[in-house]
């Protein structure tokens, strides 16, 4: 396949995946508003202008919108206007309000965690890694490797993709012994060699314990099966995971903003999600690139829990001080608050996908 088909698959994942993930977020809104009975005028799956109406059935419009990345949900008073009206966000007492905002959040977490239970009941995959050259006179040539296998086991042991530990490490780990190597031959056909890997005195930067350059990970044909309670307490435990990744990612982001402010922030926009969805889906499969929608997924939650306007954290935050000042917040002024708080995400978003078209054309790390 050639590299501008690639290019457009790449587009249209990023677009199914990224969407996807905020129409689920949109979707927890809905159905906390529909239950706390809350008048919903609009769902639409991407964002406006409109391109059509889908389906008009009572009170909500559901629409098709020409921009595909996300959707939203419209709520009757939700701009703090018609406070009279019974069945108005505004009107309703402030748990059905941060139950109806958090809701979204939820949704998003509850994802990620079907998503990496799913992974782990249908069976976590191995990484290998596919020989691009081999060394003269290496460990891996007095085995008979050659360009294309794949190394994909040592000493019978698989390395799952979300382990946490990889083959290479166990080679170097293994250096002066012999180990058994299990092999995938591009013809599908799977040996067992035996070789004596270098010792530690031979290592270096150049120089491997087995002897093979060139190496790329890519999937093996074998998965790591877990039953029904181990792939939920995984599932959990690397939900988790995900959503501390997110959090310290985010206070590097703040570290690196206010110390650093003129280098690449180690965060990725638009552009550099899609590149890496990319690089994923391309070179390890579609098994890992579902995996990689799971950690979006908690990122997206823990992006709209921040107290920061217009996202669900900041409405929230407001709604907690109008709460507490009463009529001191106007209208006026939340619509304000939220429109501010709007320009500075979009400024925001431009920055980071400045940075990541540097690191694409190769002009930044």
């Amino acid at each position: 396949m050639t590299g501008f088909f690639q290019s457009i698959i790449t587009i249209v994942l990023f677009i199914l995946i990224l969407g996807g993930l905020v129409v689920i977020h949109e979707v927890g809104h809905f159905v906390a508003a529909r239950l706390a009975r809350v008048r919903v005028l609009e769902f639409g799956i991407g964002f406006p202008p409109r391109a059509k109406v889908m389906r008009s059935k009572g009170e909500t419009l559901y629409t098709l919108n020409w921009l595909p990345i996300g959707g939203f949900v419209k709520l009757e008073g939700e701009d703090g206007n018609d406070a009279d009206d019974p069945r108005s966000f505004s009107s309703q007492r402030y748990p059905t309000k941060m139950l109806i905002l958090v809701a979204g959040v939820a949704m998003n977490v509850l994802f990620a965690f079907a998503i990496f239970t799913g992974i782990a009941l249908y069976g976590d995959p191995t990484i290998g890694f596919k020989v691009g050259d081999v060394q003269p006179g290496s460990p891996a040539a007095a085995a008979g490797l050659a360009s294309g296998d794949v190394v994909a086991s040592v000493n019978g042991e698989y390395y799952g993709a979300f382990s946490g530990t990889s083959l290479l490490a166990a080679l170097r780990e293994s250096a002066g012994e012999t180990v058994t190597v299990g092999i995938e031959k591009p013809d599908g056909t799977v040996e067992e060699v035996t070789t004596t890997l270098r010792s530690p005195s031979e290592i270096d930067a150049e120089h491997g314990a087995l002897g093979i350059e060139g190496v790329r990970a890519t999937t093996t044909s074998t998965r790591i099966h877990y039953g029904l309670g181990e792939a939920v307490r995984i599932g959990a435990q690397r939900t988790v995971d995900a959503l501390g990744l997110i959090v310290g990612g985010l206070g590097s982001l703040a570290e690196s903003i206010v110390n650093r402010p003129t280098e690449a922030p180690p965060v990725q926009g638009p552009v550099g999600i899609a590149t890496q969805i990319g690089d994923v889906f391309w070179q390890l499969g579609p098994i890992i690139t579902l995996y990689v929608a799971g950690i979006l997924s908690a990122n997206l939650a823990v992006v709209n829990i921040l107290p920061f306007p217009p996202l669900d954290g900041g409405r929230m935050l407001m709604i907690t001080l109008k709460r507490f000042l009463g009529a001191r917040i106007s209208v006026r002024v939340e619509q304000l608050t939220y429109m501010v708080g709007f320009v500075c995400l979009f400024a925001f978003l431009i920055w980071i996908t400045g940075f990541d078209i540097i690191r694409g054309l190769g002009g930044g790390s």
